[in-house]
């Protein structure tokens, strides 16, 4: 055996290259690059609460409710608790981290958890229906279409009176309300893909279904995967401000923005900043998700031509 050291090939690219090239790609784009800040902006924010808030989010102080102070720059609600660190944890759930059964915290939020969720089954889905065909495909697809038949809403509600609340609940919901939609944009990518020369070249070859499928097609559909999940995480994070106004969402201690905007509508004309930030919240975070899924459309699209 060679003593040599292991060389590798100039081709391959290092992780610092790939994640420059990355950035790269997006800075191109001046939208794109707005989405970034504000998405980057929320992270930091989610990270920083995981050591640091200016209160505790859950202490009250029923002396200084419904007041704006010098103490507290963006109010208190009705009992007292400080807008400012509870916005700030707010966004460790959606974005940061996800506390699963037995008192375990999984990296990354409940919107991404969820997203990613959608995307791998309705990949695997989109994948087999599409590039199998047959009675395989007649199957998937009804049953997925009866899925986007029912409102979201109520499939919600099935899911979560089903198993209760939960991190671990509202990921599953999201992942079974998204799955139909990804699934059906991968199977129609699919059917146009797998009809094109370098497929027939891998079957002539005598390429595995399984080795096509995953090297051959879904390579060639990531970029519309991208931006779809990109839009999706901010339709997660709708959903779970929808599910904490409904006060079915995320439960304690942990503050969920939507449970904010849900308590401070009772008390809105007494304080209505304690609406007007939560809602703040979940809008810049969604519109920043936009405009970051329409700066990567717009480049992937350039890069084409």
């Amino acid at each position: 055996m060679s003593d040599q050291p292991l060389i590798l090939s100039e081709s391959t690219p290092s992780l610092a290259d790939r994640t420059r090239n990355a950035l790269s790609f997006v800075f191109a784009s001046k939208v794109g690059t707005v989405g970034f800040a504000i998405i980057l902006f929320w992270m930091l924010i989610g990270v920083l609460s995981l050591v640091w808030t200016p209160y505790q989010p859950t202490a009250t102080d029923f002396v200084q409710n419904l007041q704006p102070e010098f103490s507290h720059p963006l109010g208190t609600d009705h009992m007292g608790r400080d807008l400012l660190s509870r916005l700030m944890a707010g966004t460790q759930v959606i974005l940061v981290k996800t506390r699963l059964p037995g008192g375990y915290i999984l990296p990354g939020g409940v919107a991404v958890w969820g997203v990613f969720g959608s995307l791998l089954f309705g990949t695997f889905l989109g994948l087999n229906a599409g590039y199998r065909g047959g009675w395989l495909d007649q199957i998937v697809m009804q049953v997925l279409d009866a899925l986007i038949a029912f409102p979201r809403i109520v499939l919600y509600l099935i899911v979560i009176a089903a198993l209760g609340q939960g991190d671990t609940v509202v990921i599953l919901a999201i992942t079974v309300t998204g799955t139909p939609g990804i699934a059906r944009l991968v199977r129609g990518l699919v059917l146009d893909i797998k009809s094109r020369d370098y497929i027939q070249a891998a079957r002539t070859r005598g390429e595995h279904s399984w080795y096509i499928m995953y090297r051959e097609i879904l390579p060639n559909v990531k970029a519309p995967l991208v931006v779809d999940a990109t839009l999706r995480v901010g339709y997660a994070i709708f959903t779970i401000g929808t599910l904490g106004f409904l006060g079915i969402g995320l439960p304690p201690p942990d503050p969920d923005w939507g449970n904010m905007v849900n308590e401070g509508r009772r008390y809105i004309f007494a304080n209505p900043l304690a609406v007007l930030w939560p809602s703040a919240a979940i809008s810049s975070l969604v519109v920043g998700l936009n405009l970051f899924a329409d700066g990567i459309q717009e480049e992937a699209t350039r890069y084409q031509k």
